[in-house]
This record gives C-alpha cells, sequence and structure tokens, in this order.
C-alpha cells in the first residue's frame, strides 16, 4: 500500500461509491463504481462497476483542453450516461492527466530518529517535507511515491514503520506536469459542477489496472497508447519509478490516412479500425479497399486502392512512437531495470500487428494489457482502451500521498526531538 486513499466515498452522498473520469484526445469515458466489503490477494477492496459513460472527444487536444465549451458539453454527455445506468449522481470525480509534460524526478530525503522506532508520523512528516521542498517552476506535483526507504543507510526498506534507528532516509519519485493545462483541466470539470477528488497520471492509472503483481515487482514498461499522446510507465518492485510523454497518438495515423489518401477524417479511421495493420502480409496487394474523396459523395463512385497502401502509412507512424519511446526508455536510465516486459494499453494498442512490432522495435516480450480488477465492465468496455478509466478506480484506494502542502514546513531536522515525541505520546496516551 503506497499512501493513504485520496478524497473518496463522497459521490452522491453514498459511501463507498467513486467516479472515475478519464479525458483523453479521442474519448471521454467516465465509470461509477463501488468499492465492495473484503480484501483482495493485493490487500485493496473489490470494485464494481455500476455505471459506464463514453463519449467521442470534443475540444480536448493531446489531453490538453483547446475549446473549453466543447470540452465541457462532451464530459457532461458522459458523466450523464453514466449517472442514469448506475442510478445515481455524482459530486466528484477522480480524473486522468496526460496534458501538460508529464515529467519525472527523484528527491532524496533524510532526518534524524534519536534512535526511537519510526512511527507513520515521521514516514508522513519525511515526505511531506520532500514535496514541500520540490518546487518545480511552472509546475505542480501530481505524485510523490516513495520509491524506497532507508534506516541508517541500509536502503531496500520497502516499511520502515516500527524499525529503530538513527536515521530515516527515502527517495520520492515526484511526478509533475505544467501548471497552466492542468489548470484549464480543472477549470473545465468545476464548470460541470464536479469537485475533484483526485488527479493521476493516465500511464500510472492503466497500470494499476492492467499489470499483476510480479510484473510489477520484476520490472515493466507499460505503454498507453492514446488518441493524442503515447505515455510511458516504468514499475519496478511495486511501485512506479519512472513516467514520460510522447505527443504522438493513434489520431495522428488517423490524419496521415486522411492526408495521404484524401479521405475524410471519418472515413480514415474506419478505414484503420477495420482494415489498418502494423505489418505487411502476402495478400495485402490483392485486397482493394473503397475510399471515399474529400467533398465527393458516395454516388460519384470511391477510388480503390490496395490494402498495402495503407498499411504503408500506417506502418512509419507507429515506428515512429514507438522508436521514440525507446530512445526516452534509455536516455532516462530507466531501460535496463525495466526488464524485458512491455504492456501495451490504450485505443491504438488494438491496431492489428502493434504488438508484433512492438516486440521487434523494442526487443521486449509485449503483451496487450486489460482491466483486471474491477468487475461488472460490459466485453466493449472491458479493453486496452479503457484501461486508464478502470485504474483511476484502483487509484482512489491507492492514491500515492497526495498530501496537502501548505501551511507550515514540516522540516524533519527542526521539527523532530524529544519534546515532539513526549507530546506525541501524552496525546496517544491520554
Amino acid at each position: 500500500m503506497q499512501g493513504r486513499p485520496v478524497i473518496s466515498g463522497r459521490s452522491g452522498g453514498r459511501p463507498g461509491v467513486v467516479a472515475a473520469l478519464d479525458i483523453g484526445s479521442s474519448k471521454i469515458a467516465c465509470f461509477i463504481a463501488k468499492i465492495e466489503p473484503g480484501r483482495m490477494a493485493d490487500g485493496l477492496h473489490p470494485v464494481r462497476v455500476l455505471g459506464i459513460g463514453h463519449q467521442v472527444s470534443r475540444g480536448i487536444r493531446s489531453g490538453a483542453v483547446v475549446n473549453m465549451d466543447q470540452a465541457e458539453e462532451a464530459i457532461r454527455i458522459a458523466v450523464d450516461a453514466a449517472e442514469r445506468m448506475a442510478g445515481i449522481t455524482v459530486k466528484d470525480v477522480v480524473v486522468s492527466v496526460s496534458c501538460g509534460e508529464l515529467k519525472s524526478q527523484t528527491v532524496a530525503v533524510k532526518s534524524g530518529l534519536a534512535g526511537e522506532a519510526v512511527s507513520d508520523d515521521d514516514v508522513q512528516r519525511l515526505l511531506a517535507h520532500a514535496r514541500v521542498h520540490y518546487k518545480p517552476d511552472g509546475r505542480d506535483v501530481l505524485h510523490a511515491i516513495p520509491v524506497n526507504y532507508a534506516v541508517d543507510g541500509s536502503r531496500g526498506v520497502r516499511a520502515p514503520q516500527g524499525m529503530f534507528g538513527e536515521q530515516l532516509g527515502v527517495e520520492v519519485h515526484m511526478v509533475s506536469a505544467t501548471k497552466g493545462p492542468l489548470r484549464n483541466l480543472a477549470l473545465c470539470i468545476e464548470r460541470c459542477h464536479l469537485d475533484i477528488a483526485g488527479m493521476a497520471a493516465a500511464p500510472y492509472a492503466a497500470g494499476l489496472s492492467s499489470l499483476v503483481e510480479d510484473e510489477k515487482d520484476l520490472g515493466v514498461t507499460l505503454m498507453e497508447m492514446g488518441g493524442g499522446t503515447t505515455s510511458i510507465a516504468v514499475f519496478f518492485e511495486g511501485v512506479m519509478v519512472y513516467c514520460d510523454v510522447i505527443p504522438i497518438g493513434g489520431i495522428h495515423i488517423t490524419n496521415d490516412i486522411a492526408r495521404g489518401l484524401s479521405t475524410p477524417l471519418a472515413h480514415a479511421e474506419r478505414m484503420k479500425t477495420l482494415y489498418g495493420s502494423a505489418l505487411a502480409s502476402p495478400s495485402d496487394e490483392r485486397e482493394l479497399i473503397d475510399v471515399p474523396q474529400v467533398g465527393e459523395s458516395e454516388s460519384d463512385g470511391a477510388n480503390h486502392i490496395p490494402r498495402s497502401m495503407l498499411t504503408g502509412i500506417i506502418q512509419p507512424r507507429l515506428e515512429e512512437t514507438l522508436e521514440l519511446a525507446r530512445d526516452r526508455l534509455q536516455a532516462s536510465g530507466f531501460g535496463r531495470i525495466a526488464g524485458r516486459r512491455v504492456v501495451l494499453t490504450g485505443g491504438a494498442a488494438q491496431l492489428n500487428g502493434a504488438r508484433e512490432l512492438a516486440a521487434r522495435i523494442l526487443d521486449k516480450q509485449v503483451r496487450v494489457g486489460h482491466p483486471l480488477k474491477v468487475t461488472g465492465l460490459a466485453e466493449s468496455t472491458g479493453g486496452p482502451a479503457f484501461s486508464a478509466c478502470a485504474g483511476l478506480l484502483t487509484y482512489s484506494q491507492v492514491s500515492p500521498l497526495d498530501l496537502v502542502s501548505g501551511g507550515e514546513d514540516p522540516d524533519p531536522e527542526t521539527s523532530g526531538g524529544q519534546l515532539r515525541r513526549m507530546g506525541r505520546w501524552l496525546k496517544e496516551n491520554f
């Protein structure tokens, strides 16, 4: 368990109900779910989806709001559909973030213990100190994830509570995004009369729903292949240690098809879905596809092209995206600990041949992920395109230290000492 839960369970005034809102460049999805009693093997509560709503995205580009009115309308329609299905009116939502140029950085912090046992307060104070002192220019912190604890210099401690020592240290993975796109996203959601209970980076949310525990422990790279962006997250020893975003996604493939074949965008998307492939096959030259031309009616007759021409447009763009992801991983230094496992999620991961092409370019074992930890999803909404939205439901239980920054600085070096510990002991025992 990493940190404490986000503000959840207030939706519609019903305890145990959480709403997830995934705002993407190609679609906006909303899941309303109930947190069930009991515990699963990973220590989390079971989640059952009660309501589902999704809508073609409008006013969103690369995950950022570019038209406030259109985005507001699309969000309202998606949330309303989920509310009608669930029979619940929601007041707050947990939101996915793929805008704002997500950036990773690891921050190390230490504090003295005076030879006493580590308490929860010590850990929370140390993490709060790390977050308060991490102030990147023009950026807001989305996540502060404790990656590695150390007691008296001994690294690899996962849960230091109850351990004795003279010094406690922690490495915290900070994920930040630029303030402008985040504030625009928040404003758009507020215009829909919704409060934001929490925000999560899209690749982190997708990883929470699509990865099994062994993958997260041994090292895995998750690639969330969305419409406007391709997000990367590296998990190791159970936590996310790196994330990044490439501003290329499935919509760019659709645009390439529309421009290359002079066909409307709607037909280009249809052709990509029905006939598109990332790999060539021997029959491609013989198979012909009807391509309506821009500005011409269907009665004018469609242009006929071999399927190989469509593959020749899709494959280079997908290769470019995967090569950029590979280069980003190598440059970050996390490529080695990410192991030889890659999991693809997002709508673009459903493209025929995407898994095989990724395996060849990344030189790793690749599988296509889908939501694993929620029940109640229909077949059409249980695929890789809805991994991030389903992951937000898990994130509502495992929010990694979304601490309220502000107020006094919880400096671990100056706020410690015997008086503080004595005051805490008096408070707890009397």
